[in-house]
């Protein structure tokens, strides 16, 4: 894996959001301290849970991390 999970998640940035992953994505391009070079889960598990207010569930941050681990 080359590509960092925010890298990732941002092909899921949509102007209008209707999925969880995309509204996910959305406040994640917005929070200008998401570790955004990082592609290790527990980093960036550990900086949701401390910030991730926008996340409804860490659920979201797990079913994105699938898709991540798969492409």
């Amino acid at each position: 894996m080359n590509k960092s999970f925010y890298h990732f998640l941002m092909k899921y940035r949509h102007p209008s959001p209707k999925e969880s992953i995309s509204k996910f994505a959305n406040h994640a391009y917005l929070d200008h301290s998401f570790p955004k070079q990082s592609n290790d889960y527990h980093e960036i598990s550990n900086y949701l849970e401390l910030n991730g207010y926008y996340l409804e569930s860490m659920t979201i941050f797990d079913e994105a991390w699938q898709l991540y681990q798969n492409s």
